[in-house]
């Protein structure tokens, strides 16, 4: 299912020499890829830059044992970034997101199932090197 983006259609961030440069064309995304690729170091990234944008919420396994579903359910108006996704979210947090109109997602994990989610709204990490500094960005993963 593919809805314009609600909160935000471009992040951008910045730590020491990463750069996160990402443009989102749809409420919900899956971010996945091989490990190794940055995706745990860009939710970090992101999670710092929620601090100065209170839009912006992060969980991540460290979360499982928390309220983290009541959040969900509970908020609006919030970019909600989720790594670990595949452990953190049951068939229930699922289908909450993929019909939640009130919020948007950045869902980082290898299991779209239950999301309702097309091929367009599925990503794969992308970094490259441009004077010592790394970029991250998005591409189609098909």
């Amino acid at each position: 299912m593919k809805i314009k983006p609600i909160i935000l259609d471009t992040i951008q961030t910045k730590h020491t020499n990463y750069y996160v440069d990402i443009k989102v064309d749809s409420n919900v995304i899956l971010i996945t890829g091989d490990s190794g690729e940055g995706k745990s170091a860009v939710f970090s990234f992101l999670q710092e830059l929620s601090t100065e944008d209170n839009r912006i919420k992060c969980f991540n396994y460290i979360d499982y044992n928390k309220r983290y579903k009541n959040s969900i359910k509970t908020s609006k108006g919030k970019l909600f970034v989720i790594d670990n996704a595949d452990i953190l979210l049951d068939d229930n947090i699922r289908k909450y997101i993929a019909t939640d109109t009130q919020n948007q997602y950045i869902l980082i994990g290898r299991n779209p199932t239950g999301l309702f989610l097309t091929q367009d709204n599925i990503y794969e990490l992308v970094s490259s090197y441009n004077n010592g500094k790394v970029i991250f960005t998005l591409k189609k993963a098909f």
